[in-house]
């Protein structure tokens, strides 16, 4: 990173690429869009660490990356961006709907 931003977390996704959530993500973006994820920090973590389900997101060099029965909801989606080093988890969400690609 260019600046050493806090880090909320750090994680390894499941192809060895570091992936961070810095605090300010955390805190002004996820937190406050998405309040039900308060107190599920180690959710987010835990799907970028060990997914259900992953797809690639509608813009590039991001990865829409699921996990199941985790969290709030049916599933919690984190949204990871691949365009610089670490990746980024850039929000999460969560959903009581299916991946668009998922199959059981």
């Amino acid at each position: 990173m260019a600046t050493e931003e806090p880090r909320a977390a750090t994680v390894t996704d499941p192809h060895g690429r570091e992936v961070v959530l810095l605090a300010r993500i955390w805190e002004e973006k996820i937190a406050r869009d998405h309040p039900e994820l308060l107190g599920h920090l180690d959710a987010v973590i835990d799907t970028v660490a060990r997914p259900d389900h992953i797809e690639p997101d509608a813009l590039p060099d991001r990865t829409r990356i699921y996990r199941r029965d985790v969290g709030p909801s049916r599933w919690l989606l984190a949204v990871v961006s691949y365009d610089q080093a670490p990746g980024r988890i850039i929000t999460a969400l969560a959903n009581r709907k299916d991946p668009k690609q998922w199959k059981p």
